[in-house]
């Protein structure tokens, strides 16, 4: 049984890595109408794009692809590959230029544990073009590649990971 983020039907998902580099992609594609998306961000220095697009009061929605990303502020530039892929595909929110694709990022810092290398456009193209509905991939892969907890004392390192949970109707 699929108990990861794609037994949600119409849920895909992708990765690029790079072992050596220990960095990565993850990208959600949800369906083409999008999904709508809510999210928190902690921490001291969160590092996002379009994160502000999820807050409940906002104009737009619904989301088309959410992107996890390895490289800190660099990697950022993998949701760019992203958007041009589902560009491509016509999926996007709809504006009088044309579907507009709206696709938040979110970056973890694992610039100390691997290669001087980040992801960008090509390797978020590429992690949403390997989407699909089979079971996530956990563990270094992707976003979780070089996933890391106590950053600057003793890395350790951990990676990425995907749960479902169903509740039933309670009515």
């Amino acid at each position: 049984m699929n108990a990861t983020l794609t037994a949600v039907e119409g849920l895909r998902v992708g990765h690029w890595s790079d072992p050596a580099a220990r960095t990565g992609v993850t990208v959600i594609l949800c369906p083409d109408e999008g999904c709508v998306a809510s999210a928190s961000f902690a921490g001291p220095s969160p590092g996002t794009r379009e994160a502000a697009l999820l807050a409940p009061e906002k104009r737009v929605e619904r989301v088309h692809a959410l992107v996890f990303t390895g490289g800190s502020a660099f990697g950022l530039a993998a949701a760019d590959g992203v958007v041009r892929f589902l560009h491509e595909r016509g999926v996007g929110h709809p504006t009088r230029m044309g579907p507009v694709p709206i696709v938040p990022a979110a970056v973890i810092y694992d610039l100390l544990v691997g290669e001087p290398v980040w992801p960008g456009p090509r390797e978020g193209y590429a992690a949403a073009a390997a989407a699909s509905a089979d079971p996530v991939t956990a563990g270094a892969v992707g976003a979780g590649a070089g996933a890391t907890a106590g950053k600057y004392r003793a890395p350790v390192p951990t990676g990425l990971g995907s749960a479902l949970a169903r509740w039933r109707d309670l009515s």
